[in-house]
């Protein structure tokens, strides 16, 4: 063994030979290579001072002081944030006493922990950065307190290692060029709607058809919801079970292509526990897809109508669509005239 190949006590290999530990590597000359790996003496292949085995322990090991470096430092960017935020907070914002002897500025630890929820002691230790773990709702509730901007808030939420919960999206505008393409089509009725068939607008014609819409929530401004929640509907429509077995079928395929949304469940469980046949159609597992046909009315005043069901979408928009009613003969058209004439909407409202 040559003299660059000094070998520490107890780095001998069962077998006799000498090996070395990591800090030794590439110490041995070329006639005194190591012959077993010094993680688990398997045999070694020329060249090699370690085995794959040992090479993936060591990466293990590198990984994990790498990623508790990493996590440390988010612990300590987020005990930073909070405390920042805390000092800066004014007590008279949140309807506290500042008191004569207050020193600290801004609140104080177990005056944001009581207005959290949470207890003094582990919020003191979220500021010390201690390896504790946190939820949703506990940031969520510390972003409250502090009054948190929407993009403060986004940055807690990353700095806590938690996604950041999906606001309410706003209502969707409807562009000008489609409302006024909507409301000159009457005396046809139309509407507007998105994917879930929620209303997002509609014209007089189209409300005196089905009968008053104003004053409904937007969870029942749905054309779904109203087929199986008003009674009205189901005197309107001649072919109520075949239209109300489409539209299961319809939004049940919806349902599969984006399970993401959360206004797909939101919607099925609303009607499940207010409608029974609903339920029972559900359970069916139809699948079905849209497609324009003819509607049979069967109106408490004009009688019967025919109308034809067309569905126009927007190229620029593609989560809006305009459904339209064109008379089929005549008498559908003469009868809508009148209603348009009359101006009143239908018994349904009664």
């Amino acid at each position: 063994m040559c003299s660059s190949a000094t070998s520490r006590a107890g780095d001998r290999a069962p077998s006799g030979r000498f090996t070395v530990g990591p800090s030794r590597q590439g110490t041995f000359c070329s006639s005194h290579r190591p012959s077993a790996c010094h993680l688990c003496w398997s045999r070694l292949p020329p060249g090699r001072a370690e085995c794959s085995r040992g090479e993936s322990r060591r990466s293990r090991k590198v990984r994990g002081a790498c990623e508790a470096m990493a996590d440390l430092v988010q612990r300590t960017e987020l005990a930073g944030f909070l405390r920042s935020k805390r000092e800066g907070t004014r007590p008279e914002a949140l309807g506290l006493e500042p008191g004569p002897r207050r020193r600290t500025p801004g609140l104080r630890r177990e005056e944001l922990a009581l207005l959290s929820g949470v207890s003094t002691t582990w919020y003191t230790w979220l500021e010390q950065a201690r390896p504790i773990s946190v939820s949703r709702q506990v940031i969520e509730s510390l972003a409250r307190a502090l009054q948190l901007g929407s993009l403060e808030r986004a940055h807690l939420f990353t700095l806590a290692g938690l996604a950041l919960p999906v606001d309410a999206p706003a209502p969707p505008e409807v562009d000008d060029t489609m409302l006024r393409l909507l409301h000159s089509l009457a005396p046809n009725p139309a509407y507007i709607v998105n994917p879930w068939w929620d209303i997002l607008a509609y014209n007089s014609a189209y409300e005196a058809l089905i009968g008053r819409l104003d004053g409904l929530s937007p969870h029942e401004l749905n054309t779904i919801w109203l087929m199986f929640t008003e009674p009205r509907m189901a005197a309107l429509f001649i072919d109520w079970n075949d239209e109300v077995r489409q539209l299961v079928g319809q939004l049940r395929a919806h349902l599969a292509r984006n399970p993401s949304d959360p206004r797909g469940p939101e919607l099925t469980e609303a009607l499940q526990a207010v409608s029974s046949t609903f339920t029972q159609l559900w359970a069916e597992q139809r699948v079905d897809r849209f497609k324009g046909s003819r509607k049979r009315f069967s109106h408490p005043r004009l009688g019967r109508l025919d109308l034809d069901y067309v569905k126009l979408a927007a190229t620029d928009r593609d989560q809006q669509f305009l459904i339209a009613f064109v008379p089929a003969d005549a008498e559908s058209a003469a009868a809508l005239g009148r209603l348009a004439l009359d101006g009143s909407v239908s018994s349904a409202d009664t």
